[in-house]
């Protein structure tokens, strides 16, 4: 980069190269220019976005807590929040998705 009477300029091709790079990295050279999908298959819950190793163990932490306490209880969340680590809103998103599979289990026997 170079500054002239408080300009910067750039050398397109760094640019470019840079770019390109990022996009290999993050993925949007696949997506598309937000980085996600597009249409029923991208942004919304449930919608076949794939779930991180890290997620899918807060979903079975919070199940096995729901199938121990036989339910849902309030303040859940917070609980495995304080014990495990983490935000309240990933534990929250983890309950939620716990308490579908947990209700389906219950709706089978």
């Amino acid at each position: 980069m170079i500054a002239v009477d408080r300009i910067d300029y750039y050398d397109e091709e760094a640019v470019v190269a840079f770019w390109a790079s990022h996009q290999e990295g993050v993925g949007t050279a696949r997506l598309g220019v937000s980085g996600r999908r597009s249409g029923a298959e991208g942004g919304g819950r449930g919608a076949g976005r794939p779930v991180s190793q890290k997620r899918a163990q807060a979903v079975e932490i919070a199940l096995a807590e729901l199938r121990r306490a036989g339910g849902y209880q309030r303040g859940l969340a917070a609980r495995l929040a304080r014990t495990h680590g983490g935000g309240a809103s990933t534990w929250e998103r983890a309950v939620a998705d716990a308490r579908t599979t947990y209700a389906a289990e219950v709706n089978e026997d």
